[in-house]
């Protein structure tokens, strides 16, 4: 009887690793489902990619006027830009796309198979409400950072072919300037951004997510009218303003808790460089964290047991 109560069960391993990898498997074909579905993920940081080509294009053609060469004894190096400021333009504009374009998908990722009513084909098939919740939020949270981030890579190296291309054909020494722009940690510094900023949204994207699945109309004014409310009675009842500044934070996307200024960089506004530490050791950061999972569990349970709309 020892023996037998002693030996292992060598069945239940074999049927955790298939349960495991049934999830796996049902998480990543949700995934897909939800990426065919909203090609926005990766058309809308492409398109703004493109805005941004268009208008270097045009800023090309007056390359000379816009930056004259340098008349011997005259020194305005300080009153110009550093030569990463284009590209770091270019991010910057892609990033916040994608940060709206997660915020909207958010919006409507729940909402919208309550009102086609496709809920009740989903919920037919053995899907649990937390898979098809996460595989939601693993748009704006996995596969949107991944397109907006090769997107970024791709358009620096176009500008910089571009930049090079009009150095050589005008003989602009400013132009020249982008041989010493150092590529590697511009592109690290954006990976870097890209990873800090998803996780510092996290609670955005859950909040979006949630008030999208409860919202029977209009979700958007629910999701921006609740904070705003806040707001003006905070203001109005205490005259502070604590939550302003943290949505205002939020938004920000992390930039100050990720990044710091070095106070000694040869441009006037300063040179950030990544602060990993400051990041990790950031309240509002492992605040987001548990204020988002505590947002997605309420989601779960809202798609639980919400009824077509």
């Amino acid at each position: 009887m020892t023996a037998m109560t002693d030996t292992p069960d060598l069945t239940a391993l074999p049927a955790a690793t298939t349960a495991r990898r049934d999830v796996a498997r049902t998480l990543y074909w949700s995934v897909r489902r939800e990426l065919w579905e909203n090609r926005a993920i990766w058309v809308a940081p492409m398109a703004a990619a493109g805005v941004v080509l268009f208008g270097y294009l045009i800023a090309m053609a007056q390359l000379p006027e816009r930056f004259p060469a340098e008349r011997p004894g005259h020194h305005h190096a300080m009153s110009m830009p550093p030569p990463e400021a284009p590209y770091a333009f270019a991010g910057i504009v892609i990033l916040a796309t994608a940060a709206v374009t997660g915020l909207f998908y958010c919006l409507g990722a729940l909402g919208a198979e309550r009102r086609d009513r496709s809920i009740l084909f989903w919920k037919s098939l053995p899907v649990s409400d937390g898979v098809t919740v996460v595989s939601k939020l693993a748009l704006p949270m996995v596969v949107l950072p991944v397109v907006t981030y090769a997107t970024i890579v791709a358009t620096i190296l176009v500008v910089l072919g571009l930049s090079a291309a009009a150095s050589a054909a005008t003989g602009s020494p400013n132009a020249a300037a982008v041989t010493h722009i150092d590529l590697a940690k511009m592109l690290v510094d954006f990976a870097y951004f890209v990873v800090t900023a998803t996780i510092w949204y996290a609670p955005a994207f859950a909040w979006c997510l949630l008030v999208g699945g409860w919202a029977r109309r209009v979700a958007f004014l629910w999701a921006a009218g609740a904070p705003l409310a806040l707001m003006v009675i905070e203001q109005i009842a205490f005259g502070t303003s604590y939550v302003g500044h943290a949505v205002a934070e939020r938004l920000g996307g992390g930039l100050d808790q990720s990044f710091s200024v070095a106070s000694h960089a040869p441009h006037t506004m300063g040179a950030p460089f990544p602060d990993p530490l400051g990041f990790i050791t950031s309240p509002g950061l492992w605040i987001g964290i548990g204020v988002a999972a505590a947002l997605i569990a309420a989601a779960i349970w809202l798609r639980r047991t919400r009824d077509p709309i």
